[in-house]
């Protein structure tokens, strides 16, 4: 059998298949973080189901995230799938579907509401917007440059990620906001959210903001980023609606299993619906 030997020349080969598939540049980036490690742990060996497997074990005696192996595990599965290696291909592990997630990682309204309150009294007036923008949109972070003058005015944004189109609608309130805002800023047409150059604020500097407010508004840093805004706007949609196939549309996942991760409740409320059953006689 023809070795199989993972060179540099191969990853730059993949990850030119990756463009031409037209993956987003944080997909190929991540894909090929992924299989340089895995690369770099073959150490120029013949990659057989045996090393391919060996190192599958490595990550969990590492102790990598399950969800973290099984993302690696794709990467390299891609790039196997690529060359025709599929005989390599790894199971990925299986994990229990959550009933509920920690209370310390999910953002509670009343920690959303006193970030947004302590970005006002700093008179961060952009940051407190983006906070309001992509909690009550459930935009990522990263599609924040659609959110235009244009789009303001008609109150919808035409949202472009993952190779999918999608509409997001901008309420009334958040409407008057964001062109009152514009209006201040002198910015006219285009992306509101933007940087003294010009150009679309990055997630990093997002990040770092919204961080910075942690402190103040007393709220554990460990939940304050902007995914977790998502999530609020998440649960908080289905709280009323109770209709995930709306909410997978409205967030642009593919799968409602994605968006079941999204709105499952806190230890507490979980406790609080058995305690409320009132079984034990």
């Amino acid at each position: 059998m023809e070795e199989r030997i993972l060179t540099k020349e191969c990853i730059a080969e993949f990850k030119g298949h990756l463009v031409m598939e037209e993956r987003s540049p944080a997909t190929i980036e991540k894909y090929c973080r992924d299989v340089t490690v895995f690369s770099d742990y073959a150490e120029g060996r013949n990659v057989t189901k045996e090393l391919v497997i060996a190192y599958k074990t490595k990550l969990v005696d590492d102790n990598y995230a399950v969800r973290s192996i099984n993302s690696m595990i794709a990467s390299i599965n891609s790039l196997f799938a690529f060359f025709g290696w599929n005989d390599l291909k790894l199971k990925t592990i299986k994990i229990q579907q959550q009933i509920f997630c920690p209370e310390e990682k999910e953002l509670t309204r009343q920690e959303y509401e006193h970030l947004v309150r302590t970005a006002q009294a700093r008179h961060n007036e952009r940051l407190c917007l983006i906070l309001q923008t992509i909690c009550g949109t459930g935009i990522r972070v990263s599609e924040l440059r659609f959110i235009s003058v244009e789009a303001a005015i008609h109150g919808e944004a035409t949202v472009s990620c993952k190779g999918k189109m999608r509409s997001v609608f901008i309420v009334r309130d958040l409407q008057k906001k964001l062109l009152s805002y514009a209006a201040r800023q002198g910015i006219t047409s285009g992306c509101i959210f933007i940087t003294r150059g010009g150009k679309p604020i990055s997630r990093t500097n997002i990040w770092r903001d919204m961080k910075a407010l942690c402190i103040e508004a007393d709220v554990n840093p460990n939940k304050v980023f902007p995914h977790n805004l998502r999530h609020l706007f998440a649960r908080v949609f289905y709280g009323i609606e109770k209709d995930i196939a709306k909410l997978a549309d409205i967030l642009g996942h593919s799968s409602i299993n994605t968006t079941r991760i999204y709105i499952i409740s806190t230890g507490m409320e979980h406790r609080q619906r058995m305690e409320n059953m009132r079984l034990i006689i």
